[in-house]
């Protein structure tokens, strides 16, 4: 998705991703975890410098995907360490639907009121409850995200769907904010980089770096089944670690679909969450 969406971190992490050798490394291992998580730093630096309305951007979204732009970041990213981590936004309530259709046709859609029951708003002649985006908006003037009339609010809302090279269709995504394109990451990475099935792909031990669900901590968290050596080994990296659940539901609620070439579909849903993967 395009502008005031965070769409852009996840293409962002994806292309510092190739360009820091990711599929030279082992699936699931330390240094996978590494680099997704310093090229996520790097393409949420890129999202906290440009990433607004689109008429209140002064560099074109495309441009930030360049080439010449992605690489001398990626070449930042070091194996041994990890860079100085800020804080992150703040969370959503929000939901994912991907649906591929007897036909091929493919959607991936994101619903989200952000915030618990949103604005706290309910239209009496509708009941329709209000959504609270306009929450990401700075009352400073000089910010980048500052209140304007008829300004268009950042928004998390980061919907995802691929066209891979070998034919096959993917539509995949979350909830969780600054997780989205953190999630997506992870199961983009594992099933197309390096051929996981789609269901593992979605229920391996995943992380998060930052803030989610209201919390005030911009660790990066894990989930305990994650081996000890490789905890251990992010730690002597300088990541600062924290370990959560088994299958916990900070690290978001994924879901992915996709249609091989012959016609095949494959679905996989969170075990983290509620939903399902269903054919009909």
């Amino acid at each position: 998705m395009t502008p005031p969406t965070q769409g852009l971190v996840s293409l962002a992490i994806l292309g510092l991703l190739d360009r820091a050798g990711l599929a030279g490394v082992e699936a699931d291992s330390a240094d996978h975890v590494h680099l997704a998580v310093e090229a996520t730093k790097l393409a949420f630096e890129i999202r906290d410098r440009h990433i607004t309305d689109p008429k209140e951007m002064t560099v074109e979204a495309q441009e930030l995907l360049a080439a010449d732009r992605l690489g001398p970041l990626a070449a930042r990213i070091r194996r041994d360490s990890a860079a100085p981590w800020g804080q992150g936004r703040r969370p959503a309530d929000t939901i994912w639907i991907g649906i591929i259709d007897g036909k091929g046709l493919a959607v991936s859609f994101i619903q989200s009121i952000y915030h618990e029951f949103g604005s706290g708003i309910v239209l009496p002649s509708t009941g329709i409850n209000w959504q609270n985006r306009g929450a990401s908006f700075s009352l400073d003037a000089r910010a980048l995200l500052a209140l304007k009339p008829g300004k268009k609010p950042f928004h998390t809302l980061n919907p995802a769907a691929a066209r891979l090279k070998d034919g096959r269709v993917m539509v995949y995504g979350t909830m969780g904010g600054d997780g989205q394109p953190q999630t997506q990451a992870a199961v983009f990475t594992r099933h197309v980089v390096f051929g996981q099935p789609l269901q593992r792909a979605v229920s391996a031990p995943r992380w998060l770096l930052g803030r989610t669900w209201g919390q005030t901590s911009d660790t990066l968290k894990l989930e305990r089944r994650f081996p000890p050596p490789l905890v251990e080994d992010l730690a002597r990296r300088g990541h600062a670690v924290e370990l959560m659940s088994d299958f916990d539901e900070t690290m978001g609620h994924a879901g992915a679909t996709v249609r091989h070439p012959d016609g095949t579909l494959e679905g996989a849903s969170d075990p983290r969450s509620d939903g399902a993967a269903a054919g009909f």
